[in-house]
């Protein structure tokens, strides 16, 4: 009976040991890297839209953290720990592959948080949310909001009605032709559902600035160009009441789409403004056809310009060229950069001893402003844009800065 008795109290001896090895390890902070996270590395990677149907990407995000990366790490990393970029996986902007690249991060590759992630469909959200696994990017959809492990460097961009929606947009448009008094705005999108919303609150944004919203679709079909522009220009041109409107603005994501949709109007006789927030790109320079369909088109990056003298722009370009001396600066690039800025300011505030819940409860209050891309306020955050964003102009085919980068104070969204 005794040595019964021995022999049990041994084996439990044995499980409680490895069940406090267990917990011991989870997190990564002992070492073990079961969760991203050793004594000398944090080990991430990215989602982004390197290749689409429409020719839409974001693939230069993961250069741009790359470059933020290896400064962070020739600085000495964050705390004591170095990052291990495993790089970024494509999901073709298709929200199934999302949920699948996403999965093969966290569960093959053993990410401690998915950074950046850059795509207008992204369907890994659910997963990452359940798996507790923090996800850094450009949140330009519902699926960012109100998360507990969704981060967007520039906030939400798909605010629930009542919540803060950003009014930046719409009065550095305004700023640069001379004031909104008297001039109406025409908001188009595609036939998605991330775009349906985005009209919504944009438009808002042009209202809040002081101009007659003069109408809004979201009927341009989301996966190829239409060949036929004609019933899209003429319901624009005729949309204030029987005249053009003074502003157009696309939300679409693509050079195609919005070069098309631009000389198609051109070509109608369009004399006023024209803004879209995805065509600076020194990419469109190439192509003979899409530069003259962007030319004058006041594009409007949620971060200061690559042209700006500012020391944070500075920085940034020497980083990326460090990294790449060839890398062209496009926007999804400095979109990269200050998603990973801010992930390095949020582990650093973490401390030491680092696992998903002591890097979440830091994120989860957490303020931090800088230059290059204005300010980011969480948990305010989570629910409303962070309201900064400059123009930038493409002139006689080269990019200059129209507006610096300005914050602004939000609006409640309505209903």
């Amino acid at each position: 009976m005794r040595k019964t008795t021995r022999i049990a109290a041994a084996l439990a001896a044995v499980a409680l040991a490895a069940a406090c090895g267990t917990t011991e390890n989870k997190g990564g902070s002992s070492g073990s890297g079961s969760d991203g996270v050793t004594d000398t590395s944090i080990k991430v990677g990215g989602v982004l839209v390197k290749t689409s149907a429409t020719g839409y990407s974001t693939g230069g995000a993961e250069l741009g953290a790359k470059a933020r990366f290896e400064r962070a790490n020739a600085e000495g990393g964050v705390n004591g720990r170095k990052i291990d970029f495993v790089g970024a996986e494509d999901d073709n902007m298709d929200p199934a592959k999302g949920t699948t690249v996403a999965t093969k991060l966290v569960q093959k590759d053993k990410v401690f948080a998915l950074v950046p992630v850059s795509s207008p469909q992204f369907g890994g959200a659910a997963f990452l949310e359940q798996q507790n696994v923090p996800w850094f990017g450009w949140a330009t959809g519902t699926q960012w909001c109100g998360t507990k492990t969704g981060f967007g460097y520039n906030g939400c961009l798909a605010p629930k009605p009542g919540a803060g929606t950003q009014t930046w947009w719409g009065n550095q448009v305004a700023a640069q032709i001379g004031g909104a008094d008297g001039k109406s705005a025409f908001i188009q999108g595609t036939d998605s559902s991330a775009s349906k919303y985005g009209v919504g609150t944009i438009g808002q944004s042009f209202s809040a600035a002081g101009f007659k919203l003069a109408g809004t679709s979201a009927a341009i079909p989301a996966t190829a160009p239409p060949q036929d522009w004609l019933p899209y220009v003429n319901k624009i041109m005729k949309a204030n009441d029987g005249k053009a409107p003074d502003v157009v603005v696309s939300i679409m994501a693509g050079a195609k789409l919005n070069a098309g949709l631009f000389g198609a109007l051109r070509k109608a006789g369009y004399k006023g403004a024209i803004s879209d927030a995805t065509s600076y790109d020194p990419s469109v320079l190439a192509d003979p056809a899409i530069k003259a369909g962007l030319e004058g088109v006041l594009t409007a990056p949620q971060f200061e310009p690559f042209e700006s003298d500012a020391k944070e722009v500075v920085q940034m370009k020497a980083d990326i060229q460090k990294v790449d001396p060839s890398a062209k600066l496009t926007q999804h690039v400095a979109i990269g950069y200050w998603t990973a800025d801010i992930f390095l300011k949020v582990a650093e505030k973490a401390g030491k001893d680092l696992t998903r819940t002591s890097f979440l409860t830091a994120a989860s209050t957490f303020t931090y402003e800088n230059p290059g891309f204005g300010k980011i306020d969480y948990p305010k955050d989570k629910t409303e844009p962070n309201g900064c964003g400059a123009l930038v102009q493409l002139k006689d085919g080269q990019f200059v800065v129209a507006q610096h980068l300005k914050c602004t104070d939000n609006v409640a969204l309505k209903q």
